[in-house]
């Protein structure tokens, strides 16, 4: 098999629009690959070889350096300057002498050698673009499409790239298959043997963050902001807003009218997921019973110390506050950012003692009819005496 120079030239455009490349990128690699050609079919190993493409007449040119020294390391790119003045009179230390050459075609092993040479560099040239196009989209969310679903993670198409979402950055309970279109936080790009890896996201804080942004235009002004955020996701969701503009109902704004703005989030992490939209308040007292929210807090105690704080609740709202499996008050912990213990204010309160009363302020019982008789028969005798 040989390599045709012409059909290689020819190819080059198709091959840049087959893998989404730059044609300039795809053209310096096949001139890599065909100085590499060369070396093998006409020159030495560490020769100095490039070679440059003229695509309009589909032939090439292969320029073999020598560098002139003053003492030859080695004979294969360099020249002493009594070598180097057969070709050029006046040579002298560090001049460079070229030599040219138009072969048009390639033995099958130097072939080969391209053949490798281009495989390697396109696949390098495509995972510099793939870093290029995505690095600056990192903690962004982006538009892709299921290409394959496999039991630890789905494999989701970008347009220029295959990101992975993973089973820890999936919603639980959410179902995917083949060519379902969704939204995608890309979280990293992780750089691996077999190129970068776009590690994408639709379980975390950031996802939500993202959808409210795009529901709420009072965020992009700074009228209102989002504080914290705690989620499980596919389970429930708590986020701590904050109005910076006087009148401003900051839970409103993020609710929206009837409640539109926070029904089109659930609509794309699904309707199982709940979505508690608390106030955020300096008070850390305050913002815990927030955050609690629908429980009625009777008292918080917080020990800043060990970073802990007790909630006192009555009896009739502690599992409201705990929460099926804990969830509320694990995720008001999260949002807080305190550990919290919910207890019953009876556990806190001591029982009401009743306190000792003085003799004298006790109250006498009431006298019996035989004592009321006796009573007014003395009376009556110490009137007559």
């Amino acid at each position: 098999m040989e390599l045709d120079v012409k059909q290689l030239v020819a190819a080059i455009q198709h091959i840049a629009e087959e893998k989404n490349l730059d044609n300039e990128i795809v053209k310096d690699v096949v001139q890599q690959a065909l100085a590499a050609a060369y070396k093998r079919d006409f020159g030495k190993r560490d020769q100095v070889v490039r070679v440059e493409l003229n695509e309009k007449t589909g032939g090439m040119i292969a320029m073999t350096d020598y560098e002139v020294v003053e003492e030859v390391e080695n004979s294969d790119h360099q020249f002493t300057v009594d070598e180097a003045k057969e070709y050029k009179a006046d040579a002298k230390v560090g001049d460079i002498i070229t030599f040219t050459d138009t072969p048009q075609t390639f033995g099958r092993v130097a072939a080969q050698t391209a053949k490798q040479v281009i495989l390697q560099k396109l696949r390098e040239a495509e995972r510099e673009v793939v870093l290029d196009e995505y690095e600056d989209k990192i903690g962004t969310v982006i538009n892709g499409n299921v290409t394959r679903v496999e039991p630890k993670l789905v494999r989701i198409d970008l347009g220029k790239a295959q990101g992975i979402l993973p089973m820890s950055e999936q919603i639980r309970g959410e179902h995917y298959s083949p060519g379902q279109r969704l939204k995608v936080f890309l979280k990293e790009v992780e750089r691996t043997g077999r190129g970068p890896q776009l590690i994408l996201s639709r379980g975390n804080t950031e996802f939500i963050e993202h959808l409210f942004a795009n529901e709420v235009p009072e965020m992009e002004n700074g009228a209102v902001e989002i504080k914290a955020i705690a989620r499980e996701a596919g389970i429930r969701t708590k986020i701590a807003v904050n109005s910076t503009v006087p009148g401003v109902d900051p839970v409103g704004t993020f609710v929206g009218g009837h409640g539109t703005r926070v029904q089109a989030v659930m609509g794309e992490i699904g309707d199982d997921e709940k979505v508690d939209i608390i106030e955020w308040d300096d008070d850390m007292v305050k913002f815990i019973s927030n955050a609690l929210s629908p429980t009625e807090v009777v008292k918080v105690d917080i020990d800043k110390k060990n970073n802990k704080a007790t909630v006192y609740v009555d009896e009739s709202q502690l599992s409201v506050a705990i929460g099926r499996g804990g969830q509320n008050v694990r995720l008001a912990s999260k949002l807080t950012g305190l550990e919290l213990d919910v207890t019953k204010t009876s556990e806190k309160s001591a029982p009401v003692e009743e306190k000792p009363v003085a003799e004298e302020a006790k109250p006498k019982r009431p006298a019996s009819k035989a004592q009321l008789e006796e009573s007014l028969l003395s009376a009556v005798e110490s009137q007559d005496d």
